[in-house]
This record gives structure tokens, C-alpha cells and sequence, in this order.
């Protein structure tokens, strides 16, 4: 199962993530997402468990306690679905209707010969 975890502070890795995880069973991985641009934590990352009542017992144990100024935010991670929606160059994700290949139609519209 895989576990989507916020409020993380920011100076925490992959390592202490997983640490923080493990004392509720197996961890297949443990990764604290980081900004591709500064290189520092985005305050949120994942946890796999492949034990589904061991990954259920750490949501429910580890969901709103304080490991910084903020509580963490404990659940089961959304699936996405594989090649449709979301962020990325043609589909705008969140950004508000907007991609790279938004606007080619609008291109191709004023390209008349």
C-alpha cells in the first residue's frame, strides 16, 4: 500500500522517513520528494507498505502528530491513473488549464497559408 505523508519538516530524508515508518512493518521505500530546482524538501512525501494492515496501523497511528511545527498528514496515497490526467507538458494538471501543448490549436488557428 502506498502511503502519501505532508507536514513533514523540512530537514527530514529518506532514511528518518523511513525510520519514523518501520517500527510499524516492512517498508518497500520511503521517499521525502524534493524540489528538482533548489534541491530541498517539499515537506511531503511516500511510504510503501507491501502489509496492508501494517500500512492501515501506521496511518492510523502516525496521522496528525507533530514531528515539527505542523502535524503530518497520514493516509493511503491516491492512484493515478497511468497515462490520462495529470501535470505534465499537454494536460495543465492543476495549473489552472494550462500546459505546454495548451495553446498549439490556438497556433495552428492563425497559421492559415
Amino acid at each position: 500500500m502506498k502511503i502519501f505523508v505532508a507536514g513533514l519538516p523540512y530537514d527530514l530524508d529518506d532514511a528518518e522517513l523511513e525510520e519514523i515508518f518501520e517500527k510499524f512493518g516492512t517498508i518497500a521505500s520511503a521517499k521525502v520528494v524534493m524540489d528538482r530546482d533548489t534541491g530541498k524538501s517539499k515537506g511531503f512525501g511516500f511510504v510503501e507498505m507491501p502489509n496492508e494492515t501494517e500500512a492501515k496501523d501506521a496511518i492510523e497511528n502516525l496521522n496528525n502528530i507533530s514531528l515539527g511545527k505542523k502535524p503530518m498528514v497520514v493516509k493511503a496515497a491516491d492512484d493515478k491513473p497511468s497515462g490520462g490526467s495529470g501535470g505534465g507538458y499537454g494536460s495543465g494538471g492543476n495549473s489552472g488549464g494550462g500546459g505546454y501543448n495548451n495553446n498549439r490549436g490556438n497556433f495552428n488557428n492563425r497559421r492559415r497559408f
